[in-house]
């Protein structure tokens, strides 16, 4: 039946056609009854043909007129004549957005303030539980009044009524947005991974589809396109599209990341709910309409410092100030002025503190790279100097420990066991060579890198470009040294400043210099660690908490002066030796605040739903907490200047020192008898597995010397004679050992591989053995067969660390991220394991430096011994200083005795 003006459908008249919309012709019509302009849609016939989905239709068209919202267009009525089905709709005057987006991208307002309201529809109709699933630019309509969302919840109905039998080979190729008409449904280029695969899709497949329609407004390009329909499923299932920022300059690196979540390719990565994606982007509107904007170009000698101090509002009063002062004076600031300010990370965002240095200044002082925690995850950001917003550095998520090479343009960095750069003008990251655990690096003016690539390793060099590093200096274990760590070249590329790690808190280290021509070093500083050369003639380190300079003689390699104290509130960890600041040679400092902290947590009962309680144990920097065998008391270690084996007692609620192990995470390991403690020590400088007596009676005994290589406790088998550890190699990173106690007692490798394996874990009947591995890629949990040969079947399916065995030999657990995971497992005859499934979810301090499990489980496998954080492991600001050398000169005169 063709519509013509004066068509009535029900108590409505046809007034002229509009255009086809999604799912028929739309007509523009008056409401006879209400006397109003309304818009009608015409649905196709086929949506009639069968009864049960007519009556789904009108069910869903019920729901869908509950939504009161004022970006949803709203549904007045359904109905049927001569055998035409029909919606009644508010009538809109305006453009689509996609008819909008021919003309190009959007202005960053619009982008905003169209994704707020937008977003705050979805949540509205996600909280009634209808999801839009054909979300696009086509079904936006832009009015005077702001954004109107179209069509909302009818594509659950078309996906109902597709013929099965419908090939991919049948879909459109041709340059337009390509809308299937299969077995999948929704706008090619807007659908997510699930809908792709045919799975059950739910409010975080809209929220796909709202980034990669804000990608577009932004933009003016689709996230996801091609020239076939093959092309832009590929796209979508294993391309990220590129930053926002790369294709439109302006674009806030906040909106950036935001939108980038909300295209993750698993919707468990991707923001759960619109309600926060709203809240995420109000944030980001008000801090990009709060920037205060001076009209005509500032004056010369603030054109650097104005960008830095608009970074907070409490500098942006210091910057009206002395903008003032200067019109008042007539006399411009002259580049000795020194200035402060804050730079104030996302509220999504967190430095982490503890672990790494994690802030880098450029050579220039134009960029700081800096790492936050950014979801389960972290990630390098580079913020330039005259921009007001970070951006991701892709293709550096886990990453830390960043360094600038000397023009600048490039980053090195740590990240899955390797040293790797990247260079800030674009592209992917480099692997340079392995370096397990990072222990600092710095970057010389002949393209070579010089690192720590473990804890307990010397110095080695490395180009660039990539190689076979090659050792440089070796811990003298006589002197008690341990590693030498934070290593930096000087200018001129002929000598190294490190610190000599001995084990015990770094306010006994010691700085030495090294000279790379002859191989001779020497001691700068007695007590301090991570020593910075700058320009001003002076050596920064740090102790106690606290910035200490003292002048040095770049050309004689020598100390001149006595140490000054400059500044007492730097984030520091006297365990490891390292401080959260970074100079540039044009004389800028920026630096994490805070002062020498230990990280506090305390331990907690957790129970197979997530329910918390916390033990009596007093606060500590508890690490690799293990019950004994009888679940009674707890062996853990502790990091702090009290660093060593503890003895916790349940019942009493004693904690104790065992031994002297001072200097060293201990990771303990209970004997099957629970009778014996084993541990990792270093009383004479190399690092060795020991045991002692678990209640203090006797001395501890040698269980396997470790040389160089750095070994860690794993597991026990059942009846006490095999020792399963993990060894860090420099060659193949780390690696699965064992050791017979009762034969001749050498280590052999079980499993050693170019992939990291580590964290081993006997089963409860000795004849499997847990581990990780990272050989597809990513870290999984996988088992094989003791003591072998046999296949390795894989536990975990989407990520899985810190493997354990439940008592009974029944369950596997294991960590993603902050999930507890458990997997049912046969282990009688042959091996089996069922879909893991999710216990509960919460932040829990996770395992570091190696694989090694931080939490336990009682005997009975019902509640998990758990470390939870203070919040104090991370930070939220970093503090820069412009033209500090001014300051530093004055208070430390070159050659000041």
């Amino acid at each position: 039946m063709a519509l013509t003006s004066g068509t009535r459908l029900g108590p409505h008249e046809i007034l002229s056609g509009i255009g086809a919309g999604g799912m028929g012709e739309v007509y523009r019509a008056r409401d006879t009854r209400l006397n109003r302009i309304v818009a009608i849609k015409v649905l196709p016939t086929h949506l009639a043909d069968r009864p049960e989905l007519r009556e789904r239709f009108e069910r869903e068209a019920r729901t869908i007129a509950s939504l009161n919202h004022p970006h949803i267009c709203t549904l007045y009525d359904i109905g049927q004549q001569d055998g035409i089905d029909y919606l009644v709709m508010e009538y809109l005057e305006g453009e689509t957005l996609a008819q909008r987006l021919l003309k190009g991208p959007l202005p960053l307002e619009q982008v905003l303030q169209y994704a707020i309201e937008i977003a705050d529809a979805l949540d509205k109709a996600h909280r009634k539980g209808v999801t839009h699933r054909d979300l696009k630019p086509g079904n936006i309509m832009l009015t005077k009044a702001g954004t109107k969302l179209l069509d909302f919840g009818l594509a659950k109905l078309k996906q109902e009524v597709v013929p099965a039998n419908v090939q991919l080979s049948e879909l459109p190729t041709e340059d337009d947005p390509l809308t299937a008409k299969g077995s999948i449904v929704g706008t090619l280029q807007y659908m997510a991974p699930e809908q792709l695969e045919g799975k059950e899709v739910d409010a975080r497949t809209d929220i796909f589809a709202f980034g990669a329609v804000v990608y577009e407004m932004a933009t003016g390009k689709r996230a996801f396109d091609g020239k076939s329909q093959a092309s832009v499923i590929s796209a979508i299932m294993t391309s990220d599209p590129p930053p926002m920022s790369s294709l439109q300059p302006m674009t806030p690196a906040a909106l950036d990341r935001a939108v980038k979540k909300c295209m993750a390719k698993d919707r468990d990565a991707r923001w759960q709910t619109a309600s926060d994606l709203c809240g995420d982007l109000k944030w980001i509107s008000e801090g990009h309409s709060s920037v205060a904007v001076l009209h005509g170009p500032p004056p010369k000698n603030l054109a650097r410092v104005l960008p830095w101090a608009l970074a907070g509002m409490s500098t942006l009063i210091l910057a009206a100030m002395i903008i003032t002062n200067t019109l008042r004076t007539q006399r411009p600031l002259t580049r000795s002025s020194i200035m402060r300010f804050v730079v104030a990370l996302p509220p999504i965002d967190r430095l982490p503190l503890g672990l790494n240095p994690n802030v880098a200044l450029a050579p220039d002082g134009s960029r700081l790279v800096y790492v936050a925690n950014h979801g389960d995850s972290t990630q390098l950001f580079v913020r330039s100097i005259d921009r007001f917003e970070a951006a991701a550095i892709p293709g550096t998520e886990g990453g830390g420990t960043p360094f600038f090479s000397p023009d600048g343009q490039s980053v090195g960095f740590f990240a899955g066991g390797k040293l790797k750069k990247i260079s800030l003008g674009g592209g992917a990251p480099l692997t340079v060579c392995t370096a397990t655990i990072s222990r600092g690096a710095s970057w010389g003016p002949d393209d070579t890198i010089v690192f720590t690539p473990s804890i307990n390793s010397g110095l080695f060099s490395v180009s660039a470009s990539g190689g076979t590093p090659k050792q440089l200096t070796v811990p003298d274990h006589k002197k008690g040294e341990l590693s030498h760590r934070w290593p930096e070249i000087l200018p001129g590329g002929k000598a190294v400043l490190f610190t000599a790690w001995t084990g015990a808190t770094f306010d006994e280290a010691r700085i030495y210099v090294l000279s790379l021509e002859t191989g001779e070093r020497r001691i700068l500083v007695e007590g301090g660690t991570y020593a910075r050369y700058v320009p001003s003639g002076h050596l920064v380190y740090e102790r106690a908490g606290g910035l200490l300079a003292v002048p040095f003689d770049l050309k004689r390699l020598q100390v001149t002066g006595s140490p000054v104290s400059i500044l007492e509130d730097v984030n520091a960890s006297s365990f490891l030796g390292m401080a959260q600041f970074s100079a540039s040679a044009d004389g800028s400092l920026a630096y994490v605040p805070g002062g020498s902290a230990v990280n506090e947590s305390r331990l907690v009962w957790v129970d197979r739903k997530g329910a918390v309680q916390p033990l009596a144990a007093p606060p500590q920097a508890y690490m690799f907490p293990r019950l004994s065998p009888d679940g009674q008391r707890v062996a853990t270690g502790v990091e702090s200047a009290n660093s060593g084996l503890w003895l916790y007692e349940l019942a009493r609620g004693a904690l104790t020192r065992l031994n002297g192990a001072a200097g060293i995470i201990p990771y303990p390991t209970w004997t099957p008898d629970g009778k014996q403690i084993t541990f990792l020590a270093a009383p004479e400088g190399a690092m060795n597995i020991y045991r002692i007596p678990a209640d203090g009676s006797g001395t501890a005994e040698l269980v396997s010397s470790s040389g160089e290589d750095y070994k860690v406790p794993g597991s026990w088998s059942p009846d006490g004679k095999v020792l399963a550890f993990s060894l860090q190699d420099q060659a193949t990173g780390w690696d699965i050992w064992v050791q017979r106690l009762d034969g001749d007692g050498k280590a052999r490798p079980f499993l050693q591989s170019p992939a990291n394996e580590g964290g081993p874990a006997f089963s409860p009947d000795g004849s499997w053995l847990a581990y990780e591995s990272d050989e597809s890629g990513r870290v999984e949990v996988y088992v094989r067969p003791f003591p072998g040969p046999g296949s390795k079947w894989q536990i975990s399916t989407e990520g899985g660390t810190e493997a354990m065995w439940a008592r009974n030999g029944r369950e596997l657990f294991y960590r993603n991220g902050d999930k507890m995971m458990v997997a049912a497992v046969e282990t009688k005859t042959t091996f089996s394991a069922a879909k893991p499934r999710l216990l509960f979810e919460g932040r829990y301090e996770a395992g570091i430096y190696t694989f090694q499990p931080n939490y336990d489980v009682t005997p009975d496998g019902q509640r998990f011994l758990m470390i939870r954080g203070t919040g104090q492991n991370s930070a939220t600001q970093i503090n820069v200083v412009l033209n500090w050398f001014e300051e530093l000169k004055r208070r430390v005169p070159a050659g000041m005795k």
